[in-house]
Parts: C-alpha cells; sequence; structure tokens
C-alpha cells in the first residue's frame, strides 16, 4: 500500500517536458520541510499497486510523473517494472535528491532543496540526473555544477519561485531571468501551469 495525495491527468507544466500530456502520481510526505511546497503531506489515502494502475489507465499520456512529496520514499524497481508493464507508459520521476531512485524510471528530475528553508542540508544521493529543476530563491548557483549526478548531458533548469504577491511575483521571475541571462548554461522553467490555471 502507498500513500497517494492524488492522480490527475494534466500537462506538464515545467522543465523539458512542459506541454506533455501527463498522469501526475503525487505522493504524501516527504523526508524534508521546504517553506514553499505546495503539497499538503497529511492528506492523503492508502492505495494498492493495482488501485493505482487502474487510475493511471483512464488516461491517454504517455507519461507517468511520479511527484510528491518525496516519491522515493515510496517506491522500488519492482513497482516502477510492475507499473511500466500495466501501463505501456514512460515514467518519469521529480525528487528531491536525497534518496536513490530506480534505474528502470525513463526521465529522472532532480530539484535539490540543499541548504533552503525546511530543507536543511544533505548529500545527493542519485547517481544520474536528466535535468536538475531548482528554485531560485537567490542561493549560489555553482554548487548545482558539482552534484555527481549532473553530467554533460544534464539540463538545467532554473525556476522563480512563486509568491502569491503579484508584484513581488513579477520581481522574482524578472530577478530568475537576469541569472540566466548572465550564466547562459541555465535554461528558463516557469510554472506553465499556474499561468494555464490547469492543474
Amino acid at each position: 500500500m502507498k500513500k497517494i495525495n492524488e492522480i490527475f491527468y494534466s500537462l506538464q507544466g515545467e522543465g523539458a517536458h512542459t506541454g506533455c500530456p501527463s498522469v501526475f502520481v503525487r505522493f504524501s510526505g516527504c523526508n524534508k520541510r521546504c517553506s514553499f511546497c505546495d503539497t499538503q503531506h497529511e492528506v492523503g489515502v492508502l492505495m494498492s499497486e493495482e488501485d493505482i494502475i487502474a487510475e493511471i489507465n483512464k488516461y491517454p499520456a504517455r507519461w507517468i510523473i511520479l511527484t510528491g512529496g518525496e516519491p522515493s520514499m515510496w517506491i522500488d524497481s519492482e513497482f516502477v517494472e510492475h507499473l511500466k508493464k500495466a501501463t505501456g507508459k514512460l515514467i518519469a520521476i521529480e525528487t528531491n535528491g536525497s534518496l536513490p531512485v530506480p534505474e528502470e524510471i525513463d526521465w529522472v528530475t532532480v530539484s535539490p532543496k540543499c541548504g533552503m528553508e525546511g530543507a536543511g542540508d544533505y548529500p545527493i544521493r542519485v547517481k544520474k540526473a536528466d535535468e536538475l529543476k531548482v528554485v531560485d530563491v537567490g542561493q549560489d548557483l555553482e554548487q548545482y555544477f558539482t552534484y555527481p549526478c549532473v553530467t554533460f548531458a544534464t539540463k538545467m533548469y532554473l525556476q522563480p519561485c512563486y509568491i502569491p504577491d503579484v508584484k513581488e511575483n513579477a520581481l522574482n521571475t524578472q530577478r530568475t531571468i537576469n541569472r540566466i541571462l548572465s550564466d547562459p548554461r541555465w535554461t528558463l522553467s516557469l510554472q506553465t501551469h499556474r499561468l494555464l490555471n490547469i492543474p
């Protein structure tokens, strides 16, 4: 049984697969407590693997995105293989990188929270990241290029930290744009699902 916050069908709003129809499986619970997290960790229902698969198979998406919370707390190679076989879909994970992830996953997004409020400092235990997606809160960005999971092929995304206040949010976004323009190793990632008002 796995504690699931929600399963829903939408467009991926961030990173390399922005705009791709995807089934999101949001797990409850996390080993970090970041101040800007948008997941209600206390909310969730226990679901069997078969119930999760049945819900996923209601939707035509090619991608399943395991997110959270911290999905790596709940999954292993056996679960990922079962999911792939039962759905015929590709599997992505969005993780803070603090725990290893199964090698069978097709796309690994590491969104590190090291040093951010509520997260503390921790080693990155993911061996390889297809993309690194960093929330910009004004931190030193050079540190991310030293992570063991980052290779020449890793796509590096910098994303403004969302703030409900419209003016502050605009200033945050402009700061992120300026940082990327001054360091073109980064690519801008926006939370397009917020702009489109979709889940």
